[in-house]
């Protein structure tokens, strides 16, 4: 009965009846509540975000931000700056100070959709953030501590961009605490 009410509750904006989705929610459900990453592996159009979302607000920082970061339409020129911030000042139309991303899931989520066409440079800033839970903003000398969970997706075979030397394998496995395989929807076909 517990879990019809949280699945009422938490998956509410998720479609699915099939056994495939009820295995996808008994795994989610398992890591909910600790402070793991996840990644969510599947094809577009599966319901990864979706699938983020809940978990988000199943877990105990469901009072926190939960802030989507599109990996994919980031350039490696603006990376630095959307993900950590910025200075007034410390560079060309730097016109304000700026937040970025991982300081904006500060006590809440981030979520780094895409996370496979996230530039390699990129990707060891990003690694470095989540094993110290400091961000330094562009132009600034000193550090700032943030709390964050951090849920990533994608639906590249990760494994094979690592041997590829297109995504970084300590990366990986920082992220890969717990991954969730979203099957696609021709192979739920009760989901139709």
């Amino acid at each position: 009965m517990r879990g019809k009410v949280r699945r009422s509750r938490v998956y509410k904006n998720i479609v699915g009846d099939s056994e495939e989705m009820d295995e996808i929610f008994k795994k989610a459900d398992m890591i909910i509540g600790k402070d793991v990453s996840v990644v969510i592996l599947g094809e577009s159009g599966t319901g990864k975000e979706l699938l983020a979302k809940a978990i988000h607000q199943g877990s105990s920082r469901n009072k926190g931000p939960f802030v989507i970061v599109n990996c994919a339409a980031i350039t490696q020129e603006l990376s630095d700056s959307l993900l950590f911030g910025h200075k007034k000042g410390s560079f060309t139309g730097a016109l304000a100070n700026h937040v970025g991303f991982f300081e904006q899931a500060n006590d809440g989520t981030i979520f780094l959709d895409e996370i496979g066409d996230m530039h390699v440079d990129t990707q060891a800033k990003v690694l470095r953030v989540i094993e110290e839970k400091k961000i330094r903003r562009v132009g600034e000398k000193i550090e700032r501590d943030t709390d964050f969970r951090i849920i990533s997706a994608t639906n590249m075979d990760l494994p094979n961009a690592i041997k590829r030397g297109e995504f970084r394998g300590d990366l990986y496995y920082r992220l890969n605490e717990y991954p969730i395989k979203v099957p696609a929807l021709r192979k739920r076909r009760d989901d139709i």
